[in-house]
């Protein structure tokens, strides 16, 4: 499975549960979605760095995600981590990738390890 994570440049506390997430999930591919200062995070795995722009209108921002994200997949579905960022910017995300079409699946880093919710 492919995974996409949003990473907020508002939110760096959430970033070691994204950082988690990467380095003990098998994933195909990694999409990062964040801003310029998001830029800044590491990986252990490689992923490809998707930047946007997050003052944009919500619209705009959609937008903007469907034209950047939009043939990058290989599989019919994703693994989504919003565990980072405002209800605005997984607003904006879930719509982007629903319109792609892409269906999606949350995924979380907890004790037990990587859950599907």
């Amino acid at each position: 499975m492919e995974l996409v994570a949003l990473l907020s440049s508002k939110d760096k506390e959430s970033w070691p549960q994204v950082a988690g997430l990467i380095k003990h999930g098998e994933w195909e591919k990694i999409f990062i979605v964040g801003d310029d200062e998001a830029k800044s995070f590491n990986s252990d795995k490689k992923f490809e760095f998707i930047k946007v722009n997050f003052d944009q209108r919500i619209k705009d921002l959609r937008d903007d995600l469907i034209k950047k994200l939009k043939g990058k997949f290989d599989e019919l579905e994703v693994g989504l981590s919003i565990a980072s960022g405002s209800g605005k910017e997984h607003m904006a995300l879930i719509s982007a990738l629903i319109n792609i079409p892409i269906g999606i699946r949350f995924a979380a880093l907890t004790k037990e390890g990587i859950v599907d919710l």
